[in-house]
């Protein structure tokens, strides 16, 4: 018996301990041997199991939040590098008045750019983007402070594009408590009377800087499924504001939401440039799967499409303000990032992990895109 025949049936016999432990690995070995009707072809059992290249090309590739801010031509490129079929863009927010201007901002640039851009509102626009070579722009804001006191305002942001808006940031709102808030009072009853509409209009939640019990009282006050759209998982990441508790990445996969593994460096681990790598970052995707499912986790950079570097990011305009916008406990690090996560092609490279990793071509296409699609599909209105 050859290697990889030994290597298959070691891996039966396991599968018998362990069986959804074991399903990725050997659902990829089995579909990497090439076949002559009846059974595997002799010396092609060690051949390589994809093109992983060829496979990100033809996937439906999607990033849960990209900083849009200061959007131009090299925005463009990036994005003509990344392989991506779509993209939550995070507008800016403030008030209503700021917010609306903002999301007419970016409505302009999508109708300026039609052979390049398209206005996401469905699971639908994706799959024609793909088929058209063009990239959606799902807008959406990282906190609700538009909203003011008055719901009727959401009525006024999804009329003019928004699709998901995040319940609070880091601080207080009127609807609840951001994760580093002194407290942990949750949603109040506006935040709730907020959550209601958001569903009645086909507005997706996100919960990502949201507080431990905001996130809580999300999740369970939300008749349709919520996102976590760029957040990671405390089990691996001890004691960051940010990170989510298996509990809360169980509760929300069970009402069919997903949570988009962050990009950002220091969120994903304590010791950049050491023992915090790519690696470390796909570790955060295999846990979360193993929590929530294969079904309910994404990828989400949260910055801008070129990464951090190319946009110019240094110590003094990015680190140093941040020591005084964020508290202690946010841990940030400089540099901030993962260098294979830094750049356009972010996704290729974390595919190519999750193959070595035994992720089967199904459940790859589902990381990149195919979950998030799934999850418009439960979440939007037609």
């Amino acid at each position: 018996m050859d290697k990889s025949r030994r290597n298959i049936a070691k891996m039966l016999s396991l599968g018998a301990i362990f069986p959804s432990q074991m399903a990725y690995s050997f659902s990829s070995i089995m579909e990497s041997i090439p076949t002559n009707g009846m059974g595997p072809v002799g010396a092609a059992w060690d051949q390589p199991k994809k093109n992983i290249e060829k496979l990100y090309k033809n996937a439906i590739v999607n990033d849960g939040l990209i900083i849009s801010r200061n959007w131009n031509e090299d925005s463009f490129e990036a994005l003509a590098q990344s392989g991506y079929t779509g993209f939550n863009a995070s507008v800016d927010s403030g008030n209503l008045e700021k917010g609306l201007r903002n999301l007419n901002n970016w409505q302009t640039i999508i109708k300026e750019n039609p052979d390049r851009l398209i206005l996401g509102t469905s699971a639908d626009d994706y799959y024609r983007a793909k088929e058209e070579g063009k990239v959606v722009v799902m807008l959406g804001f990282q906190n609700s402070t538009m909203v003011g006191r008055s719901i009727k305002n959401l009525d006024k942001l999804y009329d003019a594009g928004m699709r998901w808006m995040q319940l609070t940031y880091n601080e207080r709102n009127y609807l609840g408590d951001g994760s580093t808030e002194r407290t942990n009072c949750g949603l109040s009853d506006f935040g709730i009377e907020v959550v209601n509409r958001m569903n009645e209009l086909g507005i997706m939640i996100d919960l990502s800087h949201c507080g431990e019990q905001t996130t809580n009282d999300g999740i369970a006050f939300s008749k349709a499924p919520v996102s976590i759209n760029h957040s990671m998982c405390e089990a691996l990441h001890k004691n960051h504001p940010r990170a989510k508790t298996d509990e809360q990445i169980k509760a929300m996969a069970d009402k069919g939401g997903i949570i988009g593994i962050i990009c950002l460096g220091y969120m994903i681990g304590p010791n950049l440039g050491t023992d915090t790598t790519l690696e470390t970052y796909v570790d955060h995707i295999d846990h979360a799967v193993k929590i929530g499912g294969i079904d309910h986790v994404g990828l989400a950079s949260d910055f801008a499409i070129q990464g951090l570097e190319a946009t110019g990011a240094t110590r003094e305009n990015w680190y140093v303000p941040r020591l005084t916008r964020f508290k202690p406990s946010y841990k940030v690090q400089w540099p901030p990032w993962i260098p294979e996560l830094d750049k356009p092609d972010r996704y290729l490279q974390v595919a190519k992990v999750l193959d070595k990793r035994g992720y089967s071509t199904g459940d790859i296409e589902k990381i990149l895109g195919q979950n998030w699609l799934r999850f418009y599909k439960d979440t939007l209105k037609p």
